[in-house]
């Protein structure tokens, strides 16, 4: 941190000094990625909504040149059990301003180590078919994957975690932190195993996630006899009331402990946060964390090998306040700071 000045000197460094002018190192590196050159910078609500204001690539695919990391929506929400509106997500995600470029606790500047771009959302041949969506997904995260990028993911249903995870972990199973009011490791109803109470379960099945290597956090609701699933295949759950009985700091040991130093996805739906604090989504559920738990958690898995990561079922019709889509971008920046950090130590 800046040395502490006596007041002559306090005049002498800052009384000229305009309000882009930084003399700790680390402060300047972020001034000079907002304000470049003088103390002017656009204004937060001026210019074309991107995701975290990275620069717009629509184009990037199929090469993704260019790109450590890809923040693309996917606007898709025919998996849903209850309230629809999560295909609403990216667009209310991309419209919230003043997230980043730097984050205070992990005192992380992820856009000065990594090329990131908001490369669009994933287009769909159709918008009424589950199956084929769900195709296109894995089509599109597969080719981001293909390209050595990072897919950070603004959803969308929670069903986009399979065709998601198809992808990344195609050459070989990965392992998951999850933090959501439900596990979605149900089974099939009426005739669709690809709704969003269930991808984590096909994810499995199908040999691309690694339950051994999952935990799951923030768990609650009446939906608890659905997840049997979870505890068949040996993932950890951990209750919502359990986080704060045992405290963030245990939790995190927890899950850094089952991951280890495998490659791990990030999965965090906003219904893991109470209502209180994100109300627009479809399946709420009282009693969930607040949200200075949930970034504490996301936080404490700095350093792990992240290679992916998403935030679902944000639905803002259900939100007049923003709070919801407010939360979501900033869990988004912090998978970023996360991805980045990733990045710069396998390269190390």
């Amino acid at each position: 941190m800046p040395e502490i000045l006596s007041l002559e000197e306090l005049r002498e460094r800052f009384s000229n000094a305009s309000g882009g002018d930084m003399f700790d190192p680390e402060f300047r590196k972020v001034a000079e990625l907002v304000f470049g050159d003088g103390d002017s910078r656009q204004a937060p609500y001026c210019g074309i909504p991107t995701l975290l204001k990275a620069p717009y690539r629509p184009d990037a695919s199929p090469d993704f040149t260019g790109i450590d990391i890809a923040l693309f929506g996917i606007p898709m929400d025919l998996g849903v059990t209850n309230r629809s509106g999560a295909r609403f997500g990216p667009r209310a995600v991309r419209n919230v301003d003043r997230v980043g470029p730097y984050e205070h606790v992990l005192r992380a500047i992820p856009t000065a180590h990594a090329r990131v771009a908001d490369v669009g959302d994933v287009p769909f041949r159709s918008r009424f078919d589950l199956t084929a969506s769900h195709e296109d997904i894995e089509r599109f995260v597969l080719g981001v994957v293909k390209a050595g990028v990072v897919p950070l993911v603004v959803g969308g249903d929670h069903s986009i975690g399979l065709p998601i995870l198809r992808a990344v972990g195609e050459d070989r199973s990965v392992g998951m932190i999850h933090i959501d009011a439900h596990c979605d490791t149900g089974g099939s109803f009426e005739g669709c195993k690809f709704h969003h109470g269930g991808p984590f379960r096909q994810a499995v099945l199908d040999g691309v996630l690694d339950p051994r290597r999952t935990v799951q956090i923030g768990i609650r609701g009446n939906s608890e006899y659905l997840w049997e699933f979870s505890y068949a295949s040996g993932m950890t759950v951990i209750h919502a009331e359990e986080v704060g009985d045992i405290g963030t700091g245990a939790v995190i040991a927890r899950a850094r402990e089952i991951v280890g130093s495998g490659p791990t996805y990030i999965s965090f739906d906003v219904d893991s946060l109470d209502p209180a604090f994100a109300p627009g989504t479809g399946t709420p559920e009282v009693g969930g964390l607040t949200s200075a738990q949930a970034l504490g958690i996301l936080r404490g898995l700095a350093g792990l090998n992240i290679v992916g990561g998403d935030v679902v079922e944000v639905a803002p019709q259900y939100d007049p306040t923003t709070n919801t889509a407010q939360i979501a971008a900033q869990v988004l920046f912090e998978l970023l700071c996360l991805a980045a950090e990733a990045i710069k130590i396998r390269a190390s």
